[in-house]
């Protein structure tokens, strides 16, 4: 069953501030239709698409990405089954990267994780001379699984 939802209303179901949202209607990533006063309308398939969004921004994922997957996905209706499957297929890849670094942040946290400091007694152990400079700026031994 297709009901409308205001701004305010499609905010309050998502948590997210009207403003923003009048931001993904500027950027197309959500669309609305106008009243005869001018006032926004959104379909209840937008609460899926505000909520995709949402998720895509917590696994890391650029607006100028999540417009790309978007474009994949009608506009007008909500997504099948199997548009939706293909699309969560393809960030499983970037999940499982994002997991493992999480894991070794996790698990290196309270030691060397290979920025260059040495000024842990651990470092000059796990990361003499600063051997960990020599695969690029930043914590290494997080960003890095080798």
């Amino acid at each position: 069953m297709e009901f409308t939802l205001s701004i305010g209303a499609l905010s309050a179901r998502t948590g997210v501030a009207a403003s923003a949202l009048r931001y993904y209607e500027d950027r197309g990533l959500i669309a609305a239709t106008r009243t005869p006063a001018g006032h926004r309308r959104f379909t209840n398939t937008t609460l899926r698409r505000v909520s995709f969004i949402l998720a895509a921004q917590q696994v890391g994922l650029t607006l100028e990405e999540i417009e790309e997957a978007l474009a994949a996905l009608p506009a007008d209706r909500a997504p099948t089954e199997e548009q939706w499957s293909e699309l969560a297929a393809a960030w499983r890849p970037r999940l499982d990267a994002r997991i493992a670094m999480l894991e070794r942040l996790r698990d290196r946290l309270d030691g060397c994780i290979g920025c260059g400091c040495l000024s842990m007694r651990s470092c000059g152990l796990l990361n003499p001379g600063d051997i960990a400079a020599d695969h690029g700026p930043g914590p290494r031994y997080v960003l890095d699984d080798e």
